[in-house]
């Protein structure tokens, strides 16, 4: 099978499993119904306050969308081993790193361009809402931070892809990273300090600040996140030439 014909049935795959195209889809929902929420009701306050970073609030909801993308990067990995799904997806393209690279290939790429538009979207409509404190992407910062935030929503669908393979359960891995985002980098962050900018989440959301503080710049927090990725991806991969289907 081609290259171009493995990716056209990973793509069919996304879109007819509803659980995987309902969680990219909800990428953006979720994020944009944060923001209208947060923004129609308590956005201007908080902008009137001293220490406020207008650039980093106004990605705020993106603490969101990130769930939505670790359960669309799990989800869409855990729908292979349903049904012996995987069995049938290796005997129409036996070369596992062939179908892996596919696979991880489409979730990336779904999982960018729906977070750059979830990105963009979320800040544009965020400043509708803002009055006096409106800011536009010529912010200093603020391009950076919608690029950056894309990025990073992707970043965190692959990482969860790739610990979904090694799992081979998207209840393992969400019931892991769930918590480990939402709570951990608080935890550790009073403990071990600027250690805590390393975790993969803390890394990445460092190019939604306008002045980032710390030991990592915006673009080498991202390049934490990536590495954090690409070691997901590389475990995954070794699972799955190692293991029976």
């Amino acid at each position: 099978m081609s290259a171009t014909a493995i990716l056209r049935s990973e793509w069919i795959k996304i879109r007819s499993v509803r659980s995987v195209s309902g969680s990219l889809i909800a990428v953006f929902l979720v994020t944009m119904a944060v923001t209208v929420l947060t923004f129609a009701t308590v956005g201007q306050a908080e902008a009137d306050n001293a220490d406020a970073e207008l650039v980093f609030g106004a990605f705020y909801a993106l603490n969101f969308g990130q769930i939505a993308a670790i359960s669309f990067g799990a989800t869409a990995i855990s729908s292979e081993y349903l049904n012996g799904a995987l069995r049938m997806s290796l005997a129409a393209v036996p070369r596992r790193t062939h179908f892996y690279t596919a696979k991880m290939s489409l979730v990336g790429g779904a999982a960018l361009a729906v977070g750059l538009i979830t990105a963009f979207s979320t800040f544009l409509v965020g400043q509708l809402f803002m009055g006096e404190y409106a800011i536009g992407l010529g912010e200093p910062g603020a391009l950076r931070a919608a690029f950056g935030g894309g990025i990073y929503l992707a970043l965190m669908a692959l990482f969860a892809a790739g610990l979904t393979v090694l799992l081979r359960s998207a209840v393992a891995v969400l019931s892991l990273l769930i918590p480990f985002i939402l709570i951990v980098p608080f935890v550790v962050g009073d403990v071990a300090g600027s250690a805590a900018d390393y975790l993969p989440d803390r890394a990445g959301q460092l190019v939604l600040h306008q002045h980032p503080e710390g030991s990592l710049g915006p673009w080498a927090g991202l390049a934490v996140t990536a590495a954090w990725a690409a070691a997901a991806l590389l475990a995954g991969w070794w699972a799955l030439r190692r293991r029976d289907a």
